[in-house]
């Protein structure tokens, strides 16, 4: 019965994944989990974000964030620091061994993506991407749009 509700499959197999993708990253013998992984690449690539933002990209409540950032700290593999422009503020950097860890774990992720999504091709996979955004849309708390206009423009 619960294998005939989408969000059961949906659920399913993002759990599948998250174990795989973790068990790629083990074999390599790195000590790092894939949240710690997905906190590490959002500063990178945000480097003046706060926890709060953190929090909502990588879908994690403040206090876990808060958690993964000491840990990230503790491994060395990440800085922070008291901001030159507001004193109540830290600012965050990775070091150097976290990015050499961000860029040993690179192709493993790739690999671990590219297993997963085989059997499709590029356009299934666009198409997937475009469903489960309309999916999100749909169930946005401030979402006031009809669905059809949600659908047109994400088609």
């Amino acid at each position: 019965m619960l294998n005939e509700v989408i969000f059961y499959t949906l659920e399913k197999a993002i759990k599948r994944y998250r174990q795989f993708a973790q068990a790629g990253i083990d074999r390599q013998g790195i000590d790092i989990t894939i949240d710690q992984w997905l906190v590490l690449n959002v500063i990178r690539d945000m480097p003046d974000v706060g926890q709060v933002d953190i929090a909502e990209r990588v879908f994690k409540d403040q206090a876990s964030i808060a958690r993964i950032i000491e840990l990230l700290e503790k491994k060395g593999l990440l800085a922070r620091t008291i901001s030159s422009t507001d004193r109540r503020r830290l600012d965050m950097k990775l070091t150097d061994a976290g990015c050499v860890l961000i860029a040993d774990v690179a192709s493993t992720i790739e690999q671990n993506r590219t297993q997963a999504l085989t059997g499709l091709d590029e356009t299934a996979v666009e198409q997937l991407k475009r469903w489960l955004e309309i999916i999100f849309l749909n169930c946005s708390i401030h979402s006031s749009q009809p669905t059809q206009q949600l659908y047109d423009e994400h088609e």
